[in-house]
């Protein structure tokens, strides 16, 4: 079982990512799905959070212009990034309460982690 972060790479100031997280494995539920970021240097932050009925927060510094999203079919999350600034450059982490079995508890997971990097 384990989570699966992709879509990161080089943008240019404006422009937009796509970030994709695939829990991947034998699970029985997902609770709760959040990104988090970690910039050089910098406590790791909330970026955002979506539940299973699709519910969703933002971290304050998102201002609109990043949209959180779910394919509970898919077991994926996504992040459609949009209006980047260099100081969104950082390495975006998944994060997932994750049932294995019917009656288990949620067991927090957390991906590998993908990089972002907002240059021109």
């Amino acid at each position: 079982v384990q989570l699966q972060a992709s879509g990161g790479g080089l943008a240019q100031p404006g422009g937009s990512l796509r970030l994709s997280c695939a829990a991947l494995g034998n699970i029985f539920s997902i609770d709760i799905m959040a990104w988090y970021r970690q910039a050089p240097g910098k406590q790791r932050e909330l970026v955002a959070t979506v539940t299973s009925a699709g519910g969703t927060t933002y971290g304050n510094f998102v201002k609109g212009r990043f949209t959180v999203s779910r394919d509970n079919a898919k077991n994926t999350m996504y992040l459609q990034m949009n209006s980047l600034k260099p100081e969104d450059t950082a390495v975006y982490y998944c994060n997932a309460g994750l049932m294995l079995n019917s009656g288990d508890r949620y067991t927090s997971y957390w991906g590998q982690g993908t990089l972002v990097t907002v240059s021109s």
